[in-house]
């Protein structure tokens, strides 16, 4: 029922999706500078549901509608633990093991298919979005109101694992605030949805004051077979070329933005340091952002905001044109970091707001 039959044509496809290479330098956790890298601007969405858990049609139909809708890539991440008598949808092994068929399929040179599976954790805690891993929790962790701490320590222990926060505030202790931070589990916990139906950048706030090192994600979560063309929102990642490995990395390294806007690009670095470096502290921070949209006044640029710890904005321009090159010197002997935060004319209310925010350069404070 779940694996395919290898299909008699031959499967190409051509995305068109405008990707604006710009170079910059890697700022290692150590603050050293390593080679400038060039990155491009992929645009998907990371948390995506199908009929394997609480959504509509496969995997494999999920896949063909987001490359038909010309993304870069599409996680599908449906659930797979039981902790509410209400979501009585989860995956089944076998459905997982499709999953994995069909992402290793649909995955080319034009197309990354993620395959990952969003968790039930804890009873009023939250869900996690796992990927880049084959490897399921084990079920002792799951169902367990004490056992937070316990899945970052077996998520950082999977080779390569990613997670993601998923709509923070959907119950109320918030992943209890953010707590339970270390070193080692800060390897495993890299993004945090910013927006999901709802804006969720005071969580965004609250895990970057806690010292976890994030991107933000803009995601659909979307339980219809809608996948891609049913939002305008997007996660972007900054990547060498469109590759799995390529965009794990991106994620692993915080280097990426939360958009509204399907093609809205920003381009954001902090001493030459591109979004989601570390440097080594300083007390002068020189700022370069760049931002485009192809669509015309009706998604112009009203503002741009540099934001730092405890969601302070420590500086910004208004403006209003799809086009924004701004730069500025920033002075501190305290801030741990640094994200850039966009309004526009029309973001996904159909009304000006915020529309996009950037992950952080960290400071290494």
């Amino acid at each position: 029922m779940y694996n395919r039959a290898i299909q008699a044509a031959l499967f190409v496809v051509a995305v068109a999706v405008m990707i604006v290479p710009f170079s910059c330098q890697n700022a290692s956790s150590a603050g050293g500078t390593e080679k400038t890298t060039v990155y491009n601007l992929y645009f998907g969405d990371l948390h995506a549901h199908t009929s394997y858990s609480d959504g509509t049609g496969t995997p494999w139909e999920a896949y063909e509608a987001a490359i038909d809708a010309e993304a870069d890539f599409m996680a599908i991440t449906d659930h797979i633990a039981i902790w509410n008598a209400y979501y009585a949808w989860t995956a089944t092994e076998e459905e997982w093991n499709d999953l994995l068929a069909a992402a290793d399929y649909y995955t080319s040179k034009k197309f990354v298919a993620m395959a990952g599976y969003e968790a039930w954790l804890l009873a009023d805690l939250g869900e996690i979005n796992v990927f880049n891993t084959r490897e399921l929790p084990p079920g002792p962790l799951l169902n367990r109101l004490d056992r937070l701490p316990e899945f970052y320590d077996w998520l950082a222990q999977q080779p390569g694992a990613i997670g993601q926060y998923n709509h923070p505030l959907y119950v109320s202790d918030d992943f209890l605030n953010y707590s339970y931070h270390t070193e080692d589990r800060d390897t495993g916990m890299n993004i945090i949805e910013v927006y999901n139906d709802e804006f969720y950048e005071g969580s965004y706030t609250m895990a970057l004051d806690a010292g976890w090192h994030i991107m933000p994600s803009s995601n659909s979560d979307t339980h219809s077979a809608n996948w891609i063309s049913g939002s305008e929102v997007r996660t972007v990642l900054l990547a060498p070329s469109l590759s799995p490995e390529n965009l794990y990395e991106a994620m692993r390294a915080n280097r990426g933005y939360a958009t509204q806007d399907k093609n809205l690009q920003v381009h954001y670095t902090l001493n030459g340091a591109v979004m989601g470096s570390v440097l080594s502290p300083t007390s002068t921070y020189e700022v370069t952002v760049q931002l485009s949209d192809p669509d015309g006044a009706a998604d112009a640029i009203k503002l741009v905001e540099i934001v730092s710890d405890g969601g302070a904005v420590v500086a910004s321009k208004s403006v209003d044109s799809t086009t924004v090159e701004w730069t500025t010197t920033l002075t501190s002997d305290s801030a741990h970091y640094f994200y850039v935060r966009v309004t526009t004319a029309s973001n996904v209310t159909g009304e000006e707001g915020v529309t996009a925010w950037t992950a952080p350069v960290w400071t290494g404070r």
